[in-house]
């Protein structure tokens, strides 16, 4: 038997197939090169990969596609043929039967319809967003160790899948990990490709972290809690009415940390319509009476 040839190496091979992925997503699928990138037999590869990550290749593509879709019609008014292409479909129509078999709906009803518009109506009514109430709590310091991100938020599964095969490779993932993402920059003033993120999972206090991993922390104070359910690709519009609205009129203060975002939903056997994260806005303590 190869040593070499252990569970943590074979989720390093795989981990560069998804890395390979994410920067790929606008070409066609190739399995005799996806198996070129993961170092593995092309008769053997994908067995592998669907034993460890519980969905077949094709699935992943469908989901990181979308992914990348929902948050063009989200965020942008690029036309649907167009965007279809830059994800990877050969035309509008296919791409339209994908979307709908996930989400429920046509591009363009998500345009006009998804989350988005429900939190861009309540910034301009000055109004809180049905069902989605911001609490002001603390939340206990939490060390994080992961890696740096730079370019979009919405490709920040990257660094995730990259974190959590070297911290399992170290022994560090855990049943109750946390996965947690600090955001540095606005992308409304930072150019996409300059965005700088940090993408990581919690580890024990006493834990070492080594290059290229980095540690770091967040919590450890007050802060605005925004359960967000849906698409990721949400977010940005939610992030407009939490400091646009909600701040402005609650009475407190930013305080001098990144926010973050802690994924309670694991995206790949989790629905769009239900994934769960929390938007963590950290804010300054009050002044003692």
């Amino acid at each position: 038997m190869n040593p070499g040839h252990g569970w943590t190496d074979y989720q390093q091979r795989l981990g560069r197939v998804i890395a390979y992925l994410h920067d790929h997503l606008d070409e066609p699928l190739d399995l005799n090169r996806l198996a070129e990138v993961a170092h593995l037999s092309p008769y053997h590869w994908h067995r592998v990969y669907h034993a460890l990550h519980g969905e077949t290749i094709a699935a992943t593509v469908r989901r990181l596609r979308l992914h990348r879709a929902t948050g063009y019609l989200a965020n942008t008014g690029l036309p649907v043929e167009q965007l279809a292409r830059r994800c990877g479909y050969p035309n509008a129509q296919s791409f339209a039967r994908a979307f709908r078999t996930a989400y429920g709906m046509s591009p363009l009803q998500y345009r006009q319809q998804g989350g988005h518009v429900a939190f861009r109506s309540a910034e301009a009514a000055q109004a809180a967003p049905a069902g989605h109430e911001v609490q002001v709590r603390e939340v206990p310091r939490l060390r994080l160790a992961g890696l740096e991100h730079k370019g979009s938020y919405m490709a920040i599964g990257k660094a995730f899948e990259r974190s959590f095969v070297q911290l399992a490779a170290l022994g560090h993932v855990r049943a109750d990990s946390r996965w947690i993402a600090e955001y540095l920059d606005d992308p409304s003033a930072v150019p996409e490709n300059q965005l700088c993120s940090r993408a990581g999972l919690s580890v024990p206090t006493h834990a070492e972290v080594a290059p290229p991993l980095v540690a770091f922390e967040v919590g450890g104070g007050p802060c605005a809690v925004l359960r967000h359910r849906g698409p990721y690709a949400t977010m940005r519009a939610a992030y407009q009415w939490l400091y646009g609205h909600w701040l402005v009129s609650s009475g407190h203060e930013v305080g001098d940390a990144p926010v973050f975002e802690e994924y309670l939903s694991n995206p790949r056997d989790t629905a769009p319509a239900d994934l769960l994260t929390d938007i963590c806005l950290p804010l300054a303590r009050a002044p003692a009476a």
